[in-house]
């Protein structure tokens, strides 16, 4: 059995350490290209983001790449630079991220490949990309591993198309607030905690974790004061609609028509979602005030929440363009952590291997016996001691007095309040699952159990949670000696 104390202290350890620096000074030219490429496919695909298989019946809101391109110079010199790419997809797998990257190098052979960062916002109506977990149909379906090749070559027409574009430009930060998530666990009198349980039970006693209603907003203005690019930091995934059978990037979609309806049909919205894995759109309490309001307003819910965010956009738009910043340094480190493995117990193994013995018997769960046989074959490793390290790639950027910082979970709202807090940025701009996914709780969740919060859902628990948490911040200061 793995002693997870010693694993703890083997596993924070660094794999590659950045160099710290002090950034650039004001003074240097900023760069900046934006772009945004249509990501639908264009026939029927398997839709990614739930248990059972669901086969795409037509698109409602197009799902679409759009891509953001910094770069620092000094004269005739690059300082720094970064391509971030936001895509309306439930997560990136490392494959096609790689795949992308070495694209890049033949396309954009100046553009460090490694500076590129593809984050998802989470929609739970867009294509999977990866084999194995559902039974697809083999006529008439675009297959996974089709769409992932298409996908990683829109992600570099995206990012080719932003860094070709990039101009002097003048950015700004913005600070608003949108109440669109409500933290989905519930916990009870015995101590469980439930995703999205009845909140009017006589044993519920509230809410697990916080709630973050902050809106960061990034701006882009061109030479002229034209805005040309924002992006938007919620903390909050897209899937109000997660359970239809159509293409749809959800609450973006309106966000976006919105904003360009104001500043013009070809300013780029860059969709960050921030530490939000406890959190989600869907009501948990008050939900027939709520319905009732919305329903005076002739609103659909996904309106309803869209007009929140463009509220929160405006009250910071407001502010932020008294401030235009035209030589705004850029500092961009990356690096790969390896954070401890979540230790998974003997009667936690045995009770997924009885639902993968349950789940086998029916091809149409096929996905659930999958997803409980990956805590059976870890338990094997651990005892066996073949568990590693689970390595994952961070990117912190110091943008002027902004902090951008990266990870690629589902990770619980506490850390990046943690981050947020501890941060020395004037504002801290959190996206998650720039990677593949997977839940990271917290150690009250993890006691409380329940989906989001148990082996299956995080190949990482709490004590890699916080050295992730420390080392983003140790990384972000690092940028603030002054």
């Amino acid at each position: 059995m793995i002693d997870a104390k010693r694993t703890l202290q083997a596993c924070a350890m660094i794999l590659g350490l950045a160099t710290l620096a002090a950034p650039a000074a004001f003074g240097s030219e900023l760069r900046v290209g934006a772009a945004s490429v249509g990501i639908t496919p264009d026939r029927p695909v398997a839709l990614a983001g739930q248990m059972h298989a669901r086969i795409s019946q037509g698109v409602r809101a197009p799902v679409t790449a759009n891509a953001l391109a910094l770069e620092s110079r000094d004269g005739d010199k690059s300082l720094d630079q970064a391509v971030l790419v936001s895509c309306d997809l439930v997560g990136i797998p490392v494959a096609i991220l790689a795949d992308a990257r070495e694209r890049l190098k033949t396309r954009i052979p100046e553009l460090d490949p490694n500076k590129l960062i593809v984050n998802a916002t989470h929609t739970h109506t867009a294509p999977v990309m990866e084999e194995g977990f559902y039974t697809i149909p083999k006529e008439g379906v675009m297959q996974p591993l089709e769409y992932a090749s298409f996908l990683a070559e829109r992600i570099v027409e995206a990012a080719a198309a932003a860094w070709e574009g990039r101009k002097p430009s003048k950015v700004g930060w913005g600070l608003g607030h949108a109440v669109v998530a409500q933290n989905r666990r519930s916990i009870y009198a015995d101590g469980r905690g439930v995703m999205y349980g009845p909140t009017d039970k006589p044993d519920y006693r509230g809410v697990e974790g916080p709630e973050d209603h902050g809106l960061e907003v990034l701006f882009v203005w061109d030479e002229t004061g034209k805005l040309k690019a924002t992006a938007v930091n919620l903390p909050c995934p897209s899937q109000e609609v997660e359970g239809d059978s159509v293409i749809d990037a959800d609450i973006w979609h309106p966000i976006r028509e919105a904003l360009k309806a104001r500043h013009g049909a070809d300013l780029v919205v860059v969709s960050w979602t921030g530490t939000a894995g406890d959190q989600s759109p869907h009501l948990m309490f008050r939900k027939r005030a709520e319905e009732r309001m919305r329903t005076l307003r002739k609103r659909s819910r996904v309106e309803e929440l869209a007009a929140r965010v463009v509220a929160g956009w405006d009250e910071a738009y407001e502010g932020a363009k008294q401030e235009q910043v035209a030589d705004a340094p850029l500092v961009h480190k990356v690096e790969t952590l390896r954070l401890p493995p979540r230790v998974v117990s003997k009667a936690e193994a045995e009770a997924a291997a009885a639902d993968v013995e349950k789940f086998s018997k029916d091809p149409a769960q096929h996905g659930l016996a999958v997803w409980h046989q990956r805590v059976v074959d870890r338990w094997r490793d651990q005892e066996e001691g073949r568990a590693q390290p689970y390595p994952t790639e961070i990117h912190v950027l110091r943008l002027g007095d902004v902090a951008i910082a990266t990870n690629q979970f589902e990770l619980f709202t506490q850390y990046g309040i943690q981050m947020k807090a501890r941060s020395k940025a004037l504002q801290t701009f959190l996206i998650q699952l720039a990677g593949r996914g997977t839940y990271l709780p917290t150690e009250p969740a993890v006691r409380g159990g329940g989906y989001s919060a148990i082996p299956e859902s995080n190949q990482v628990g709490p004590e890699g949670g916080q050295v992730l948490t420390d080392r983003t911040v140790e990384l972000i200061n690092a940028l603030w000696p002054e």
